[in-house]
């Protein structure tokens, strides 16, 4: 499945790849890697592919999976989408607290110790998905783990994980995607390296170098 959601991405371009010129994210650092998931919403065939592996996923590693909490806000459509195809109750978590109303984080119904599953669409540090975790925690459920899209296996996003005893199962990884892009003639073979070296440290830029 990993390969064929990779295809799936890089045919529509949510996930781009320019070694040759980085793009910047908001935090400052150079990257050869833009990954934008919403543009598979747009894309009805690779989304069919990406929210029915979703659903997959939880069905196969999180079977007591009693409630699907997307992240706000790439992962609440995922998780409408995939809660719909199980028929499975379905609510998301806001970025904050509302400043109105019943000032509400926790979107839809949350009973105390019920099973959640996170959906996100990008894991690379893993601070939004776990910071959502924390806040459903919090609220006395108990979280099975994160279902993602995309994650780019970055050392930190791992070790944060670990630390904060959550399992993520992604439906890809830049390992996969890097092998599937070579092969498909979107980066060159020698660029693979780059990418890989990007991923272990993306605060060191000397992989623009080779």
């Amino acid at each position: 499945m990993k390969e064929n959601i990779a295809k799936g991405l890089l045919s529509i371009k949510a996930v781009f790849l320019r070694p040759e010129e980085p793009f910047t994210w908001a935090s400052g650092i150079k990257s050869p890697i833009y990954c934008d998931n919403r543009l598979v919403l747009t894309a009805p065939e690779v989304r069919t592919m990406v929210e029915t592996g979703i659903a997959e996923t939880i069905r196969t590693y999180y079977p007591e999976c009693e409630v699907i909490m997307g992240t706000s806000t790439a992962g609440i459509a995922h998780a409408a989408i995939a809660a719909h195809m199980m028929d499975m109750p379905m609510g998301y978590v806001r970025g904050s607290a509302k400043d109105h109303g019943r000032t509400n984080q926790i979107e839809g119904k949350l009973e105390k110790g019920q099973k959640v599953v996170v959906v996100e669409d990008l894991i690379s540090t893993a601070g939004s998905a776990l910071e959502c975790v924390k806040v459903l925690r919090e609220a006395g459920a108990e979280v099975l783990g994160i279902a993602s899209i995309f994650t780019y296996g970055m050392k930190k996003g791992i070790d944060r994980m670990a630390e904060a005893e959550v399992v993520n199962h992604s439906l890809c990884d830049l390992d996969t995607l890097v092998e599937v892009a070579a092969a498909e003639g979107y980066i060159k073979e020698e660029d693979k390296e780059k990418l890989l070296k990007f991923r272990d440290n993306p605060q060191d830029e000397s992989w623009m170098k080779h």
